[in-house]
């Protein structure tokens, strides 16, 4: 970042189907579950890079090329500006697969929403499209990516030509029913082209190239000092449980993930879970069996 010759970074993902969907759950459930320790040292490296981010000394553009989700929504919330291409989903995966969305999620996406919105996010494990967050303030533009007959459409997963709906706001929804069919045969006619993206970016970059350097960077500091503030506070004791949860229900529920194609199902029962948490039943193997999906007859 200290080359003169560069303008801004550009931080994307390989191909068409993801920025970062998180952490290898694969790698989680078979190495890192259960070894707090070594766990620790990966959020090291994982904390590094987004410290490398706010350090950065020229604007960093997100560049959305597909899926932003758990880990990989908190590396973007850490960059100055994105842009995503209209297949982009994004969201939190923790809470239901046995982490939290603490590594910067919590920290700063109430700056980005109001705070009911960010507490919903955080939880729900919902997947919002890129309509919704440009909506929302998350992202500043969502690019349509799918051209037909030479001709770039939105995204028809989602609604866009209608803003309201019986007094409800539906635009940047997700469609369902007939017309999440339509929009599947659609997106088969169709083929993936970032040009306009990449146009959009392109864009951001000439605009910044066109301002004072210092003056730019004091800017762009300025406001990054209100999100590096919260995540300097908490990145180091959220190591640290996220390293202890291992042993718990990151253990569980990364299990139950890396496990879905020989149960059928990728999380635990919560239910019995909570039942004998209830009852003050210890974390031992009698639980792992009670909760964990069963494999497939």
């Amino acid at each position: 970042s200290m080359d003169r010759s560069v303008v801004a970074v550009i931080f994307t993902g390989a191909g068409d189907k993801a920025f970062c969907t998180g952490g290898n759950t694969k790698e989680y459930a078979e190495y890192y579950s259960g070894n707090p320790t070594e766990y620790a040292l990966y959020m090291d490296l994982f904390n590094a890079m987004v410290d490398s981010i706010y350090m950065c000394k020229k604007p960093v553009i997100c560049r959305v090329n597909g899926m932003r989700v758990a880990g990989g929504q908190e590396i973007g919330m850490a960059c100055d500006i994105s842009l995503a291409s209209d297949l982009a989903v994004f969201g939190q995966a923790g809470p239901r697969h046995g982490s939290a969305p603490v590594g910067g999620s919590t920290d700063y996406i109430f700056w980005y929403l109001s705070m009911e919105q960010a507490m919903w996010n955080c939880i729900s494990c919902e997947v919002w499209s890129a309509y919704k967050m440009e909506r929302l303030g998350l992202i500043s533009k969502a690019v349509p990516v799918l051209k037909k007959d030479g001709r770039f459409i939105r995204n028809p997963h989602v609604i866009t030509d209608r803003y309201l709906e019986d007094g409800a706001i539906v635009y940047g929804e997700m469609v369902s029913g007939e017309e999440k069919a339509r929009a599947d045969a659609l997106v088969k006619e169709c083929t993936v082209d970032f040009s306009g993206l990449d146009a959009e970016v392109d864009k951001v970059v000439w605009s910044l190239t066109n301002l004072f350097p210092h003056c730019l960077m004091m800017s762009i500091d300025g406001i990054r000092a209100k999100k590096k503030f919260f995540w300097d506070q908490s990145k180091l004791p959220n190591r640290h449980w996220l390293a202890a949860n291992m042993m718990s229900e990151a253990y569980l529920g990364f299990n139950a993930f890396s496990t879905k194609k020989l149960t059928g199902k990728d999380r635990i029962d919560f239910i019995e879970y909570r039942r004998l948490l209830s009852q003050g039943h210890p974390f031992d193997q009698e639980l792992i069996d009670a909760v964990m999906p069963p494999r497939k007859e």
